[in-house]
């Protein structure tokens, strides 16, 4: 059977090609995902699969891990789909989940929603993050289906919105409540099964100083002059949480698996005057020796001890880590079904976030992150995803699925 699910992926791979460059030209950001959401409807609906169409709605903002940083975004008229092989009864369920939607094209892209394919590689926004994932996806479910292999357990698909953004749309479908023995997230895994990956908060820290003229020094307070000195105040923080952190399993060979990034600031209209406000936006990384909540608040400690005034810091996106042994039977499972597939996979550690934790905290379901391509060149202008390695991987998952979830002979 290894013999003939290679063949297969092979044999369908240039369809699950065309499914992903048909998908990488929707210009699906944040909130922006319904033509793509449309696309993968009525695509995988033709290979006989159940597709159901899981309405947003704007409630959702309600929730306390709903995540914020893109203002304005509404969900009516909006969904994620739940794709489902059902399976013939009296085996495991597996969950698989990947997201549509993209971040905006990076500085210095060409052509970011016109996907090019060249040496068997393809190029474009969405390649491996995450659109080659639920290329892989497809490629699975027509592999499956070719081969008429009939599981004894279902195999879910949860095909979401929003994930770069905090995870709204596996936030939605988690508070579904639905259940499996198993979960894997789709995420570029560079050849490794990632059974630990860290959290994160992402925040936003506004400072009010008092605004003047450059010849007034004496009566102003320069709001960027503060949020510098609290930019050094949190990176005091962050290399304390760093030595905290250290003797984790799979993540201590990283040298910053959790670090501190600024990615905003502004300040000021004018190069002679000190501007009153200043705001900076930037994310955290946490392990799992600590807590969101606890990060949150050693944050906000450490700029108080400081004597930081005038400050409003908000959170606008918090993940735990999420963490299943390496020994624990499902990753065994899948280590040993990539083994078996002639792909070995090593156990490793995920030093970004993802939707993991949804699943695997507030759901009980154990769940590790897995996929095609490499993290090193998401969101960047040269992101990519080799077509060969959509195809070992839906191999892989398609030797999970028949070991894990039972197969009817």
């Amino acid at each position: 059977m290894k013999n003939a699910i290679q063949a297969t992926a092979a044999r369908l791979l240039p369809e699950a090609q065309k499914f992903l460059c048909d998908l990488m030209r929707y210009e699906s950001t944040p909130g922006n995902e319904q033509g793509a959401m449309e696309f993968c409807a009525r695509e995988f609906a033709k290979l006989g699969v159940a597709v159901e169409k899981i309405p947003l709605s704007d409630a959702i903002k309600d929730d306390p891990d709903y995540s914020w940083p893109v203002p304005d975004i509404r969900y009516g008229g909006r969904f994620n789909l739940r794709v489902v092989r059902k399976g013939s009864g009296g085996g495991k369920k597996l969950i698989i989940n990947a997201h549509t939607d993209v971040v905006p094209a990076s500085e210095g892209m060409v052509g970011a929603f016109s996907p090019r394919v060249e040496n068997g590689i393809v190029f474009g926004r969405g390649a491996c993050d995450d659109k080659g994932q639920v290329a892989l996806l497809f490629l699975l479910f027509q592999t499956l289906d070719a081969l008429d292999i009939k599981l004894a357990g279902d195999l879910v698909a949860h095909i979401v919105v929003e994930e770069e953004n905090g995870g709204n749309g596996t936030l939605a479908m988690a508070r579904t409540g639905e259940k499996a023995d198993g979960c894997v997230v789709l995420e570029a895994s560079e050849g490794k099964l990632f059974t630990s990956i860290r959290g994160a908060v992402w925040f936003r820290l506004m400072f009010e100083g008092t605004a003047g003229h450059s010849g007034q020094s004496a009566m102003t307070k320069s709001a960027l002059l503060i949020a510098r000195d609290a930019i050094a105040v949190l990176e005091t923080f962050h290399a304390n949480l760093l030595a905290s952190s250290r003797g984790i399993p799979l993540f201590d060979p990283y040298p910053n698996p959790m670090p501190i990034t600024f990615g905003k600031l502004h300040a000021g209209n004018w190069p002679a005057a000190a501007p009153s406000r200043a705001v900076i936006e930037g994310v955290l990384g946490l392990l799992p020796n600590t807590t969101k909540e606890e990060v949150m608040a050693g944050m906000r400690k450490a700029l108080e001890d400081s004597g930081a005034e005038n400050f409003d810091l908000k959170f606008m996106y918090r993940h735990d880590s999420s963490v299943v042994g390496p020994e624990h039977e499902f990753p065994q499972a899948f280590l040993a079904a990539a083994e078996a597939a002639g792909h070995p996979l090593k156990a490793d550690a995920m030093t970004a976030s993802c939707d993991a934790w949804f699943y695997n905290n507030q759901l009980g379901i154990p769940t590790v992150v897995f996929g095609a391509g490499t993290l090193k060149v998401a969101h960047s202008k040269d992101e990519q995803i080799p077509l060969a390695e959509i195809a070992s991987s839906a191999e892989i998952i398609a030797g999970l699925a028949r070991a894990f979830c039972g197969e009817k002979l």
